[in-house]
């Protein structure tokens, strides 16, 4: 396998490019359904498909912002009570820097993030089906970008774990 920039492999980095810039745009679309929603009522998103397939749905409940805990925290309209979709876009953002890094440390911190993005998945998944009972395409897509990053980033992780044995 050949060896990109930094040592990281090249099928690596092209991955976590893809995946990351993919969930980037996910993200961006799930703001702007959002606050075009919010701001317009009769907005229709191109991803609202039907009654209970339907993206701005899901984005304008309690739990599009702040995975609907924040909000027993602070103020409904605090800060810290972000969309989600500002926290993926900052999730994907960190997994793309933090993937240029061949660290242990950065593994680490690739791996412990996206075990929480898949907690927070599960979580949002859990909500989406039970709760909303609704289908969001945009949702479900980031749910599989973030699993394949898990996949990737387990894979850098025992990949460094090899390289450090096989050096001593």
């Amino acid at each position: 396998m050949g060896q990109g920039s930094g040592g990281v492999p090249t099928w690596e980095r092209k991955a976590r490019c893809f995946l990351c810039v993919f969930g980037i745009l996910l993200s961006v679309y799930a703001l702007h359904v959002e606050v075009s929603k919010e701001s317009n009522p009769d907005y229709r998103a191109m991803c609202d498909l039907g009654e209970s397939v339907s993206c701005s749905k899901v984005f304008t409940s309690r739990w599009g912002r702040g995975f609907g805990l924040v909000q027993f925290l602070v103020a409904e309209d605090h800060f810290l009570n972000q969309p989600n979709s500002i926290l993926g876009i900052i999730f994907y953002t960190l997994q793309l820097s933090l993937g240029l890094s061949v660290s242990p440390r950065a593994a680490m911190l690739l791996v412990l993030s996206s075990w929480v993005s898949l907690a927070g998945s599960l979580y949002l998944a859990s909500i989406l089906l039970f709760v909303l009972e609704d289908l969001c395409l945009v949702c479900v897509s980031t749910y599989v970008v973030n699993l394949v990053l898990m996949l990737v980033n387990l894979k850098r992780r025992a990949g460094l774990s090899a390289a450090r044995e096989k050096a001593e």
